[in-house]
């Protein structure tokens, strides 16, 4: 198998989080990963992820159980600013963004534009 490039496998401990209804041992984290991963590389993407304040690790018994932090709405939310930030052109970002969104998607934009301009 391939490199991942970076943030993927955090990506996808964080979606395997997301959808658990309990916090999660590692090992169980490591079960349910699409891919064949050594038990420390997912602890160490564990440690990462707590290191950045996107995972809890509570004690249990004399190991660890793992629940994500952030919602997987806030966490997107926080990548499309970091894209935003990373242009000093706005406008055209945030134009070529709007022309590439669904009719539906731009009407959900334009009222919580609305919405936040009467606050």
């Amino acid at each position: 198998m391939g490199r991942r490039a970076d943030g993927e496998l955090e990506l996808e401990v964080l979606r395997v989080l997301w959808d658990a209804v309990h916090p999660l041992h590692t090992a169980e984290i490591q079960d349910l990963l699409r891919a064949e991963l050594a038990y420390t590389s997912v602890a160490t993407v564990l440690s990462r992820l707590v290191a950045k304040k996107l995972v809890r690790r509570a004690p249990t018994g004399r190991s660890f159980v793992y629940s994500a932090t952030v919602t997987r709405d806030d966490w997107y939310a926080g990548r499309l600013l970091s894209v935003l930030r990373e242009t000093s052109n706005h406008r055209s970002l945030l134009a070529g963004f709007v022309d590439k969104l669904s009719a539906r998607d731009r009407a959900v934009l334009k009222r919580l534009l609305d919405d936040s301009n009467k606050q």
